[in-house]
Protein backbone atom coordinates (compact mmCIF):
# COMPACT_ATOMS: atom_id res chain seq x y z
CA UNK A 1 0.00 0.00 0.00
CA UNK A 2 1.29 3.35 -0.71
CA UNK A 3 1.85 6.08 1.67
CA UNK A 4 0.03 8.65 2.51
CA UNK A 5 0.95 12.29 0.93
CA UNK A 6 -0.33 14.95 2.84
CA UNK A 7 1.28 18.19 1.16
CA UNK A 8 2.34 17.31 -2.11
CA UNK A 9 3.52 19.24 -4.73
CA UNK A 10 2.03 18.63 -7.99
CA UNK A 11 3.80 19.38 -11.36
CA UNK A 12 1.57 19.58 -13.68
CA UNK A 13 2.92 18.84 -17.48
CA UNK A 14 1.08 20.99 -20.61
CA UNK A 15 2.18 19.78 -24.13
CA UNK A 16 1.16 22.39 -26.40
CA UNK A 17 0.35 22.22 -29.86
CA UNK A 18 -1.18 25.06 -31.84
CA UNK A 19 -3.53 26.05 -29.18
CA UNK A 20 -3.33 30.18 -29.44
CA UNK A 21 -6.68 30.58 -28.58
CA UNK A 22 -7.01 27.88 -25.04
CA UNK A 23 -3.28 29.16 -23.52
CA UNK A 24 -4.39 32.09 -21.71
CA UNK A 25 -7.76 30.35 -20.28
CA UNK A 26 -6.24 27.15 -19.72
CA UNK A 27 -3.33 28.59 -17.62
CA UNK A 28 -5.70 30.75 -15.57
CA UNK A 29 -8.11 27.60 -14.56
CA UNK A 30 -4.30 25.72 -13.11
CA UNK A 31 -3.07 28.64 -11.57
CA UNK A 32 -5.93 29.34 -9.62
CA UNK A 33 -6.48 25.32 -8.01
CA UNK A 34 -5.28 25.58 -4.11
CA UNK A 35 -2.06 23.21 -4.42
CA UNK A 36 1.39 23.87 -4.50
CA UNK A 37 2.55 23.27 -7.76
CA UNK A 38 4.58 24.33 -10.70
CA UNK A 39 2.82 23.85 -14.15
CA UNK A 40 5.62 22.78 -16.88
CA UNK A 41 4.57 23.63 -20.68
CA UNK A 42 6.13 22.04 -23.43
CA UNK A 43 5.36 23.69 -26.93
CA UNK A 44 5.89 20.89 -29.24
CA UNK A 45 6.88 22.45 -32.49
CA UNK A 46 3.97 24.84 -32.60
CA UNK A 47 3.57 26.90 -35.74
CA UNK A 48 0.92 29.86 -34.43
CA UNK A 49 1.28 32.01 -31.55
CA UNK A 50 1.75 29.54 -28.74
CA UNK A 51 5.36 29.52 -27.41
CA UNK A 52 5.22 33.55 -27.66
CA UNK A 53 1.87 33.32 -25.81
CA UNK A 54 3.79 30.73 -23.46
CA UNK A 55 6.89 33.38 -22.48
CA UNK A 56 4.30 36.12 -22.23
CA UNK A 57 2.29 34.03 -19.04
CA UNK A 58 5.66 32.57 -17.73
CA UNK A 59 6.52 36.57 -16.91
CA UNK A 60 2.84 36.43 -15.23
CA UNK A 61 3.61 33.73 -13.01
CA UNK A 62 6.34 32.74 -11.24
CA UNK A 63 5.91 29.15 -11.38
CA UNK A 64 5.14 28.42 -15.14
CA UNK A 65 8.47 27.06 -16.75
CA UNK A 66 8.59 26.62 -20.58
CA UNK A 67 10.17 24.57 -22.91
CA UNK A 68 9.93 23.89 -26.65
CA UNK A 69 10.74 21.74 -29.70
CA UNK A 70 11.86 23.08 -32.48
CA UNK A 71 9.99 20.58 -35.31
CA UNK A 72 6.43 18.86 -33.75
CA UNK A 73 6.91 15.45 -32.52
CA UNK A 74 3.98 14.50 -30.62
CA UNK A 75 2.65 14.23 -26.83
CA UNK A 76 4.77 11.32 -25.77
CA UNK A 77 7.85 12.93 -26.42
CA UNK A 78 6.44 16.56 -25.01
CA UNK A 79 5.70 14.61 -21.94
CA UNK A 80 9.12 13.01 -21.41
CA UNK A 81 10.70 16.22 -21.38
CA UNK A 82 8.14 17.73 -18.82
CA UNK A 83 8.68 14.79 -16.78
CA UNK A 84 12.56 14.66 -16.54
CA UNK A 85 11.95 18.33 -15.52
CA UNK A 86 9.14 17.61 -12.82
CA UNK A 87 10.19 18.07 -9.29
CA UNK A 88 6.97 17.59 -7.35
CA UNK A 89 5.73 14.63 -5.25
CA UNK A 90 2.83 13.93 -8.26
CA UNK A 91 2.98 14.11 -11.62
CA UNK A 92 -0.24 15.24 -13.33
CA UNK A 93 -0.88 15.44 -16.80
CA UNK A 94 -2.80 18.15 -18.61
CA UNK A 95 -3.90 18.82 -22.22
CA UNK A 96 -3.40 22.54 -23.07
CA UNK A 97 -6.99 22.36 -24.76
CA UNK A 98 -10.01 23.22 -22.53
CA UNK A 99 -11.58 19.51 -22.83
CA UNK A 100 -10.53 18.72 -19.05
CA UNK A 101 -11.33 20.81 -16.43
CA UNK A 102 -8.51 21.70 -13.43
CA UNK A 103 -11.41 21.81 -11.01
CA UNK A 104 -11.28 18.25 -10.87
CA UNK A 105 -7.63 17.88 -9.93
CA UNK A 106 -9.06 17.26 -6.57
CA UNK A 107 -11.17 14.28 -7.20
CA UNK A 108 -8.09 12.86 -8.67
CA UNK A 109 -5.63 13.31 -5.84
CA UNK A 110 -7.50 12.21 -2.74
CA UNK A 111 -6.80 8.05 -3.63
CA UNK A 112 -3.23 9.35 -3.55
CA UNK A 113 -3.35 11.90 -0.85
CA UNK A 114 -4.61 9.19 1.49
CA UNK A 115 -2.07 6.03 0.12
CA UNK A 116 -4.32 4.02 -1.56
CA UNK A 117 -2.93 4.80 -5.12
CA UNK A 118 0.10 5.21 -7.17
CA UNK A 119 -1.62 6.17 -10.57
CA UNK A 120 -5.55 7.76 -10.90
CA UNK A 121 -7.00 8.06 -14.32
CA UNK A 122 -9.53 10.84 -14.39
CA UNK A 123 -12.35 8.73 -16.60
CA UNK A 124 -14.82 10.46 -18.82
CA UNK A 125 -17.21 7.58 -18.85
CA UNK A 126 -18.38 7.29 -15.03
CA UNK A 127 -20.65 9.44 -14.47
CA UNK A 128 -19.44 13.25 -14.79
CA UNK A 129 -21.06 15.67 -16.83
CA UNK A 130 -20.04 15.82 -20.25
CA UNK A 131 -20.67 17.04 -23.99
CA UNK A 132 -21.88 14.90 -26.35
CA UNK A 133 -19.96 13.87 -29.67
CA UNK A 134 -19.23 11.60 -32.28
CA UNK A 135 -20.50 8.19 -31.68
CA UNK A 136 -17.31 6.72 -33.64
CA UNK A 137 -14.95 8.24 -31.58
CA UNK A 138 -16.81 7.23 -28.16
CA UNK A 139 -16.72 3.39 -29.95
CA UNK A 140 -13.48 3.40 -31.44
CA UNK A 141 -12.29 4.30 -27.76
CA UNK A 142 -13.93 1.97 -25.85
CA UNK A 143 -12.72 -0.76 -28.28
CA UNK A 144 -8.77 0.54 -27.29
CA UNK A 145 -9.62 0.22 -23.97
CA UNK A 146 -11.15 -2.72 -23.97
CA UNK A 147 -7.92 -4.32 -25.92
CA UNK A 148 -6.00 -3.06 -23.52
CA UNK A 149 -7.68 -4.31 -20.67
CA UNK A 150 -7.70 -7.58 -22.42
CA UNK A 151 -3.56 -7.76 -22.26
CA UNK A 152 -3.15 -5.65 -19.00
CA UNK A 153 -6.39 -7.92 -16.92
CA UNK A 154 -7.42 -4.20 -15.88
CA UNK A 155 -10.84 -3.30 -15.70
CA UNK A 156 -10.47 0.37 -16.76
CA UNK A 157 -13.32 2.32 -18.08
CA UNK A 158 -11.20 4.95 -20.10
CA UNK A 159 -7.69 3.95 -20.85
CA UNK A 160 -6.85 7.30 -23.57
CA UNK A 161 -8.10 9.68 -21.12
CA UNK A 162 -5.58 12.70 -20.53
CA UNK A 163 -6.48 13.16 -16.99
CA UNK A 164 -3.65 10.67 -14.90
CA UNK A 165 -2.34 11.78 -11.89
CA UNK A 166 0.96 9.64 -11.11
CA UNK A 167 3.19 9.81 -7.61
CA UNK A 168 6.69 10.62 -9.20
CA UNK A 169 8.36 7.34 -8.28
CA UNK A 170 6.46 6.02 -10.69
CA UNK A 171 8.81 7.40 -13.56
CA UNK A 172 10.98 5.69 -12.02
CA UNK A 173 9.58 2.25 -13.63
CA UNK A 174 8.08 2.71 -16.69
CA UNK A 175 10.55 3.04 -20.25
CA UNK A 176 8.43 5.61 -22.60
CA UNK A 177 9.51 5.17 -26.09
CA UNK A 178 6.12 6.60 -27.68
CA UNK A 179 6.35 10.02 -29.55
CA UNK A 180 2.34 10.65 -30.25
CA UNK A 181 -0.71 9.31 -28.59
CA UNK A 182 0.87 6.54 -28.26
CA UNK A 183 1.82 7.11 -24.76
CA UNK A 184 -1.57 6.25 -23.47
CA UNK A 185 -1.71 2.63 -24.01
CA UNK A 186 2.10 2.61 -23.58
CA UNK A 187 1.92 3.91 -19.86
CA UNK A 188 -0.85 1.99 -19.01
CA UNK A 189 0.75 -1.61 -20.18
CA UNK A 190 3.70 -0.54 -18.29
CA UNK A 191 2.03 0.64 -14.54
CA UNK A 192 -0.15 -2.75 -15.00
CA UNK A 193 3.25 -4.91 -15.16
CA UNK A 194 4.29 -3.38 -12.03
CA UNK A 195 0.96 -4.47 -10.63
CA UNK A 196 0.50 -0.59 -8.85
CA UNK A 197 -2.31 0.39 -7.08
CA UNK A 198 -4.57 2.04 -9.84
CA UNK A 199 -7.45 4.01 -9.22
CA UNK A 200 -10.20 5.72 -11.45
CA UNK A 201 -12.32 8.64 -10.67
CA UNK A 202 -15.25 10.62 -12.41
CA UNK A 203 -14.67 13.99 -14.28
CA UNK A 204 -16.07 16.19 -16.36
CA UNK A 205 -15.09 16.77 -19.86
CA UNK A 206 -15.95 18.84 -22.81
CA UNK A 207 -15.03 17.52 -26.03
CA UNK A 208 -13.93 19.54 -28.78
CA UNK A 209 -15.07 18.78 -32.89
CA UNK A 210 -12.04 18.08 -35.26
CA UNK A 211 -13.78 21.54 -36.54
CA UNK A 212 -13.07 23.02 -33.26
CA UNK A 213 -9.31 21.65 -32.99
CA UNK A 214 -9.73 18.34 -31.81
CA UNK A 215 -6.30 16.60 -33.11
CA UNK A 216 -6.05 12.80 -32.18
CA UNK A 217 -7.52 11.11 -35.76
CA UNK A 218 -7.80 7.32 -37.05
CA UNK A 219 -4.19 6.87 -37.72
CA UNK A 220 -3.24 7.22 -33.78
CA UNK A 221 -5.87 5.12 -33.09
CA UNK A 222 -4.11 2.41 -35.63
CA UNK A 223 -0.88 3.24 -33.91
CA UNK A 224 -2.57 2.75 -30.09
CA UNK A 225 -3.51 -0.97 -31.35
CA UNK A 226 0.16 -1.26 -32.58
CA UNK A 227 1.52 -0.23 -29.24
CA UNK A 228 -1.10 -2.27 -26.86
CA UNK A 229 -0.07 -5.33 -28.45
CA UNK A 230 3.49 -4.64 -29.29
CA UNK A 231 3.58 -3.71 -25.26
CA UNK A 232 2.42 -6.95 -24.36
CA UNK A 233 4.44 -8.94 -26.21
CA UNK A 234 7.68 -7.21 -25.01
CA UNK A 235 6.55 -7.21 -21.48
CA UNK A 236 5.52 -10.82 -21.61
CA UNK A 237 9.13 -11.55 -22.86
CA UNK A 238 10.80 -9.40 -19.89
CA UNK A 239 8.88 -11.56 -17.32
Amino acid sequence: MPNPLPKPKLSIIIPVYNEEKTLVEIIKRIMIQPWDKELIAIDDGSTDRSLAILHELSQKHDHLYVYSQKVNKGKGAALRIGFEKATGDIIIIQDADLEYDPADYGLLLIPLLDGRADVVYGSRFLGGPHRVLNHHHYIANKFLTNLSNLCTNLNLSDMETCYKAFRKEVLSLVHLREDRFGFEPEFTAQIAYHNLAIYEVPISYSGRTYEEGKKIGWKDGMQALKVILAAQWHLRRSK
